[in-house]
């Protein structure tokens, strides 16, 4: 099928596993070889097309003054406005953000979504942090990035410890300083001010849609498949809840405290209901705990990585055991451990597809936004099963075309589209 020794050789392995835009760059470039794209298009395509750093001066709650530094990249905009989310944590940098937001323009692409690619991210631990503090961070940042943001330019979204709070003050910054509310600069919004139904579980439904179709190429009913989910917040637990629902046995999931196993099935929504009342899973009493290492090593059918990156290696790799891998989360699979998992026959459904549902459900809210007419949850739905099961297909289509794995057709695929549509608009001198 998608796997074959003899005409299939993944890049070489990167030297520095800790830069993700080199990752990233690993898979692009193979991708534009089989391409052939020329090397004018070729560096235009790799280039970001906007770096913005600035600084974010807050006086703190007890009254000292601190420097936060935020980024925001366009990497791409020649499908349509730049589109992708902002995170906050203390390692934020701009090399992650750089690979992020390239991330986010093959995604589009994949999807036949009218973005580009962005992202963004400010330098700070909201765990120490206020709700005061990280307002105030929040609308600094906004403002600092007037001239980037703008519904026809630049949308940001919800990403890692941001919410639809976080994407409210930002609309209302934004809105202030433009003297008119203008509800379409950011997406994941709530629904009260003109977010869309089925936002928050896009990624999750996203994430269950590929699994199933991944399911049906090899033969697997869910009824007799067996899955394990890593990761528990909200795209871990909704993918989780969602794959139960379509009959599949969830035999471990787990979350930063360590993994629960339990081989007869996990009742998932008790999980839910005790992380809601605990916030995580440590002290639940649904499975046996093992370690997180074990969890990714656990006797299944399919393994969703859909906690954080780099979390399949070349030290783990040739320990998996699930015949599919799923990614939920964004770069869960190292470069070096790509090969490893392609010789073994593993077949992986990588995270710019299997994760794009969020960005999709974020187009359907800007639409939403700019017509000015709300859809109900189940139009939201069908359309985003219409459009996760196109992308899915036309990948594995591509991947038998070339003997590739899922992952480089998809680069292949997303590259393909927007080199093509570059190539009409032209270049602009």
């Amino acid at each position: 099928m998608v796997q074959d020794s003899n005409s299939y050789k993944e890049p070489a392995p990167i030297k520095d596993k800790e830069n993700p835009f080199q990752s990233m760059m690993e898979r692009f470039d193979y991708a534009a070889e089989i391409l052939g794209l020329e090397p004018g298009v070729y560096q235009y395509l790799k280039t970001p097309a906007k770096q913005v750093t600035v600084s974010i001066p807050i006086q703190m709650d007890n009254g000292n003054v601190e420097i936060f530094e935020g980024h925001r990249v366009i990497h791409n905009d020649i499908l349509g406005p730049s589109k992708g989310g902002i995170r906050y944590a203390p390692d934020v940098d701009i090399d992650e953000v750089k690979a992020l937001a390239a991330w986010m323009t093959w995604k589009c692409a994949l999807l036949d979504v009218p973005f580009g690619g962005a992202k963004g991210g400010v330098k700070c631990d909201p765990s120490k942090l206020t709700a005061v503090e990280l307002e105030k961070i929040t609308r600094r940042y906004t403002a600092n990035m007037m001239d980037v943001f703008g519904d026809d330019k630049d949308i940001p979204a919800p990403d890692m410890n941001t919410n639809e709070q976080t994407m409210a003050w930002i609309m209302d910054t934004y809105s202030m300083h433009m003297r008119r509310t203008v509800s379409g600069v950011v997406t994941g919004k709530p629904i009260l001010i003109g977010g869309s139904h089925g936002r928050r579980e896009a990624t999750g439904r996203g994430v269950m849609i590929t699994t199933m179709g991944a399911m049906e190429k090899v033969g697997l009913k869910p009824k007799d498949t067996t899955v394990v989910v890593q990761g528990f917040g909200n795209v871990g637990s909704m993918t989780t809840k969602l794959v139960r629902e379509q009959g599949c046995k969830i035999v471990g999931i787990a979350d930063i405290t360590g993994g629960y196993y339990n081989k007869r099935g996990i009742d998932v929504d008790k999980a839910m209901e005790y992380v809601r009342q605990n916030k995580v899973l440590s002290g639940f009493t649904g499975a046996e705990k093992i370690t997180q290492a074990e969890v990714l090593e656990l006797e299944c059918d399919v393994l969703i990585p859909a906690a954080k990156e780099d979390q399949i290696t070349e030290k783990n790799a040739g320990k998996i055991k699930a015949k599919i891998i799923i990614e939920g989360a964004n770069g869960p699979t190292t470069a070096k451990a790509d090969p490893i998992l392609n010789e073994r026959g593993i077949i992986v459904a990588p995270d710019i597809l299997a994760n794009a549902g969020g960005v999709t459900v974020s187009y359907f809210e800007w639409v939403q936004n700019r017509v000015g007419y709300y859809w109900s949850l189940d139009r939201v739905n069908r359309r985003l099963e219409r459009m996760m099961k196109n992308a899915f297909d036309s990948v594995y289509d591509t991947a038998g075309k070339h003997k590739v794995s899922l992952r480089i057709a998809a680069y292949i695929n997303a590259i393909d589209k927007v080199a093509k549509t570059l190539k009409l608009r032209g270049i602009y001198a």
